[in-house]
């Protein structure tokens, strides 16, 4: 099989639920989403997604993801997509660094792999070992009533799972975190996520707060080392996130900020590939794992899928099915959750049939 023709696609995905509102006063309806199509010569087409939130959260944006694939797509043409090393050690002989870009292709290929071979990738990540597991929503920032109102809400539709939005004024988010456990009820599961948005005192001050609280505090500080300080001595089971880029750093999350999980992020990983092999160390290291990405619609959704599905159950926190929050939906609202729990596809590859008619016309192209 081999590579003869790569589109990448603009769209544009709305939140569903208002506006979405983090840390330090950023905040958006929507999000600007990039669809790469990778097509072969024995006629199938493999799809990739990454969709940053903005340009003021991670490293990147939908201007740098794009400007790094107009370099990276001519060298896969003639590539072999099922052949997965060799395809990263290309494109890394064309640029270092770019995993966002990267991401995109990874997936693609995944994708093409899993229909080359007949399976789902799920299944090519070792095999399902979870027919339906745990999904979470995020609550935008705002005040700890209508954050609270927010968890009720969505515990109506079956979500048990939350990830808070905090890291402003750490008086402000103790009363957010306890307003949303009291609407938990004592059965949902809370993680108040700073997105690195304290500095160390009110990082310390927080989480000391938040001590008789039923909650996880995800990434309190932008690096990992100013969260090892602000989380010292504190009760507070710690997560951490944006500061966890490689497996090097997977071992500094546990054996140095004693953190219990780490979110995984496709993108911010660099795809599934290298997402799969931490997920695989963060199992043997004994800790626990969030599988998502930065933002999406249906075809993120499937990629986040198959890697929750063949995650250890004892070792799953929770996932995200980012098709639940946006309108990003090509491939028909595929796959869809059901009562707070989500699922792998079972057709080959993504499992997912990307609707090209609900696209506009590719940004770029190349190959024949």
């Amino acid at each position: 099989m081999k590579i003869v023709e790569a589109n990448v696609f603009d769209y544009r995905l709305n939140y569903s639920h208002g506006e979405y509102v983090m840390s330090g006063g950023r905040a958006a309806v929507a999000q600007v989403g990039t669809l790469v199509r990778l097509r072969t010569d024995e006629g199938a087409d493999g799809w990739g997604e990454v969709t940053p939130l903005g340009s003021t959260y991670l490293p990147t944006s939908p201007e740098v993801i794009r400007a790094a694939l107009t370099q990276l797509l001519p060298g896969v043409i003639g590539a072999d997509p099922t052949n997965l090393s060799s395809v990263h050690r290309l494109l890394d002989g064309i640029a270092l660094g770019q995993g966002f870009a990267k991401s995109a292709l990874d997936i693609a290929c995944w994708d093409l792999l899993g229909q080359h071979a007949g399976m789902p990738i799920a299944a090519l990540l070792g095999g399902v070992l979870q027919e339906d597991f745990p999904i979470y929503e995020a609550v935008p920032l705002g005040s700890p009533q209508s954050m609270a109102d927010f968890v009720t809400a969505r515990r109506k539709a079956g979500i048990t799972q939350f990830q808070l939005k905090v890291g402003n004024r750490p008086d402000d988010d103790i009363a957010r975190a306890r307003a949303c456990a009291e609407a938990g009820g004592g059965e949902a599961v809370i993680i108040a996520d700073s997105n690195g948005g304290w500095n160390i005192l009110d990082g310390q001050l927080a989480m000391r707060g938040m001590e008789d609280l039923p909650v996880y505090v995800e990434q309190p500080c932008r690096t990992t080392a100013d969260s090892i300080i602000a989380h010292r001595n504190c009760r507070v089971p710690l997560v951490l996130d944006e500061s966890i880029t490689d497996t090097e750093h997977v071992f500094d999350a546990k054996h140095a900020a004693g953190a219990m999980g780490v979110n995984l992020k496709l993108s911010r990983v660099g795809g599934l590939t290298k997402a799969a092999r931490m997920r695989d160390l963060l199992q043997d290291l004994n800790m626990m794992i969030s599988v998502e990405d930065t933002w999406g619609g249906d075809v993120i959704t499937a990629a986040v899928s198959h890697l929750a599905a063949s995650t250890r159950p004892e070792n799953l926190l929770t996932a995200s099915f980012f098709n639940d929050w946006t309108d990003g939906h090509v491939a028909g609202y595929s796959p869809r959750s059901r009562n707070g729990r989500g699922s792998a596809p079972t057709a080959p590859g993504l499992g997912i049939q990307v609707d090209p008619t609900a696209l506009s016309a590719p940004i770029f192209t190349t190959g024949t």
